[in-house]
């Protein structure tokens, strides 16, 4: 099987639909590399990469792959409505709320379209799932505090001094959504390092990425894949950005880890 045969058996296996069929360029290198030797690629499953694409796709702006990787997502079941939609709420925290809406309103019109193509009726809406966090406002920011640090493997929080760390980061950030049970951790983890990554956020970027790999809840190899098919996605000047960065919390992780021991 050559290169092009096996990139369109890989795009159908992925979108849940026919590869185009134009021959420009562009389409070409979708084909063949893209799909052809990134979605395979054995470091990270296709339900992972499915959490790197989406919030690339929603953050570009791109109304075409939106739909597709959404109805993708979804159709292939690799991903239930409940984990899609809990992608919506964390990328909106990480890539905005206004970008945030598009996707939302994309997975709305994608799960309509797959129930309708099956011959069947939508489901009623879920119930949102139950807060996870106290509701005594005191309670909830010592809450909030503590996620921050399990989550970000540091031993201080923000001092709530301002509405941005206070009623933000430690009220509803890490005092309510990274706690949601909608979402693994390690799911968590992408969509956040592939949003920070397109932000140009430095101090983030590197906190995020420190924070995955040093709770293991991404590992090395997997992070190294992560920032290969975050290129493919989003461009290869921010993710050689990504790249760097990896390398390097990847050396402060390694000695503090020989510290540790």
């Amino acid at each position: 099987m050559n290169r092009t045969e096996r990139g369109r058996r890989e795009f159908t296996e992925v979108m849940t639909f026919a590869p185009p069929s134009d021959n420009t360029a562009a389409a070409t290198a979708l084909i063949d590399f893209v799909f052809g030797e990134v979605w395979p690629r054995p470091a990270l499953s296709r339900r992972d990469r499915r959490f790197i694409t989406l919030p690339c796709v929603a953050a570009a702006d791109a109304e075409n792959p939106l739909r597709d990787h959404v109805y993708a997502a979804l159709n292939s079941g690799d991903l239930s409505i409940t984990e899609i939609r809990e992608t919506v709420l964390h990328f909106a925290v990480y890539g905005g709320w206004p970008k945030a809406s598009r996707f939302n309103m994309t997975v709305d019109e994608q799960w309509d379209r797959i129930h309708r193509e099956r011959g069947q009726q939508p489901p009623a809406p879920e119930p949102l799932l139950p807060l996870p966090t106290a509701s005594d406002p005191e309670l909830r920011l010592a809450g909030g505090e503590q996620s921050f640090k399990d989550i970000n493997c540091m031993p201080y929080a923000p001092i709530r001094d301002n509405p941005y760390s206070g009623a933000g980061i430690l009220n509803f950030v890490f005092g309510e959504m990274w706690l949601r049970p909608g979402l693994g951790m390690k799911e968590r983890r992408l969509v956040t390092v592939a949003c920070v990554a397109f932000q140009d956020a430095p101090v983030p970027i590197l906190s995020h990425v420190y924070a995955a790999l040093k709770s293991r809840d991404v590992t090395f190899d997997e992070m190294d894949e992560v920032a290969l098919h975050f290129a493919a996605y989003y461009g290869w000047p921010k993710a050689s950005h990504l790249n760097q960065v990896i390398s390097e919390q990847k050396q402060r992780v390694l000695d503090e880890w020989r510290a540790e021991a």
